[in-house]
């Protein structure tokens, strides 16, 4: 308080000072105490601009002051700081992408690993937990001693007619049973009453198709893998824009779905293959369809698998920087793969961007970031139709936005929408409500396979060399000529 008052002390003195002189002065001459007071107040109003000048100039200056403390202290952290590369040795950058690429195959690879043991772990529990089937008892031939208190409890069967034995009906692996003297007071034998079957666990059902491991494997070691072409149209037009690509089995004559064929495939790690004979054929159709001047874009489904395979995506590279027609392929991968790319997978596939198309297939929910999406080079997005029209109350698989507004959104960034597995009419009505451009499923056409003479198409021809050229006539000096002629 008393700083305070020490601060202020003019101040207070000179408010007492105009108190004791204006108050009497106000009872005697009012005109003139007014006007001291005006005066008086336009003075304080004055001191009080004079010292807000000088506030604020001293403002300034501690302001300029702090800046250039500021800037000094940035200047001595550059300086602290070790000066980086800014190209760096490209020697010991291509090693450290080579182990992080590495690192993320090996780190696929256990994954992987694990699912399977996993996987055969929880067969075998399945295995032993399962009750073993109790032998049928054979039927044997009972004496009358034997069946003699069973026949008194139980009521007696329906009388059979004797059938004399022959060599068809008995059993190869049974001896002959002699039949036994019987005298003639004895009474007849009772038939034996048949002893209850124990039971047996119940079978389970069979799957849909009845193709076993053995000839689905077979079947695809014998090339019998065909590939099927499915339109996607454009809303409301129904114009076909791409097709997708889709493999086919056939075993013992039919035709099977990788839903039938892709569990013993992957138990026996043929995915790889599946997907490097897919992609030939595909690429003999996307070259079919460059020459026919179409712009359709082609797209196939890589099993997740496949990611961990590095060989396979690098042949890709190889292939589309030798063979420019191949840009209208799209490899597509599910939500589930885009979302857990670590770093090796994203460096096998940054030389196809920009050279193929990326698609998103399979997804589990409409969260989609669209910026991540667009980052590595999604352009298409392929949405099952129950899912937009009938998403249900699980707010997990719901997206931040309205679903009428998840196209807009995605075509901002430079991706398509498309809903896949529409099979009924009544559903197209509905998509065009929600502005999906486009739509694929048996509604508009089923997979149809690609003709054999398509597939059976040379390959692309490498250009022919250009001829040698024409050696020039050599010149030589006139002084040589003569020393020949000579």
């Amino acid at each position: 308080m008393i700083p305070v008052l020490r601060r202020y002390a003019g101040l207070l003195a000179a408010g007492l000072l105009a108190l004791v002189v204006l108050g009497p002065l106000a009872v005697f001459a009012p005109a003139t105490s007014a006007l001291a007071l005006g005066a008086l107040a336009a003075v304080a109003a004055g001191l009080a601009q004079t010292r807000a000048a000088t506030l604020k100039a001293r403002c300034d200056k501690l302001s300029g002051e702090v800046d250039l403390l500021s800037r000094r202290l940035l200047k001595a952290e550059t300086a602290a700081a070790p000066p980086r590369p800014e190209g760096g040795d490209a020697a010991l950058r291509a090693e450290v992408e080579e182990l992080t690429v590495e690192l993320g195959l090996l780190s696929g690879i256990v994954r992987d690993l694990t699912h399977v043991v996993g996987t055969q772990d929880s067969e075998i529990a399945s295995l032993k937990a399962r009750p073993e089937p109790r032998p049928e008892p054979l039927p044997t031939v009972a004496t009358p001693q034997a069946h003699a208190e069973p026949a008194r409890t139980q009521a007696p069967p329906e009388p059979e007619r004797p059938a004399s034995p022959s060599p068809q009906n008995a059993a190869p692996s049974r001896a002959p049973i002699e039949p036994r003297p019987i005298a003639q007071d004895a009474p007849p034998e009772p038939v034996p009453a048949p002893r209850p079957i124990p039971p047996r666990p119940v079978p389970r059902a069979p799957a849909p198709w009845a193709e076993s491991e053995a000839e689905i494997v077979r079947a695809f070691e014998a090339d019998a893998l065909e590939i099927h072409l499915q339109p996607v149209v454009t809303l409301p037009q129904r114009k076909v824009t791409a097709y997708e690509a889709l493999a086919r089995l056939r075993v013992e004559g039919r035709l099977i779905e990788p839903e039938a064929f892709l569990p013993a495939l992957e138990r026996y790690g043929r995915t790889t293959e599946l997907d490097r004979r897919m992609l030939q054929r595909a690429a003999i159709v996307v070259r079919h369809l460059a020459r026919r001047g179409s712009e359709t874009m082609l797209t196939y489904g890589l099993s997740p698998l496949s990611l961990f395979e590095p060989g396979l995506l690098r042949e890709l590279a190889r292939n589309v920087a030798e063979d420019p027609a191949l840009a209208g392929l799209a490899i597509a991968l599910p939500q589930a793969s885009w979302h857990g790319l670590d770093g090796g997978q994203r460096g096998l596939l940054l030389p196809l961007r920009g050279r193929i198309g990326f698609s998103l297939d399979r997804a589990d929910d409409l969260r989609f970031d669209v910026a991540q999406l667009a980052g590595l080079g999604v352009g298409q997005v392929k949405v099952p139709a129950e899912m937009l029209l009938r998403p249900g109350s699980d707010r997990r698989r719901l997206s931040d936005i309205a679903i009428e507004d998840l196209a807009p959104a995605l075509a901002r960034a430079g991706i398509r929408l498309v809903a896949t597995g529409v099979t009924d009419e009544a559903d197209v009505p509905d998509l065009i409500d929600l502005d999906v451009p486009y739509a694929q499923g048996a509604a508009f056409a089923a997979p149809r396979p690609v003709r054999a003479e398509v597939l059976a198409a040379p390959p692309p021809e490498a250009p022919a060399p250009s001829p040698p050229a024409e050696p020039e006539p050599e010149r030589r000096p006139f002084r040589s000529v003569l020393r020949r002629a000579v």
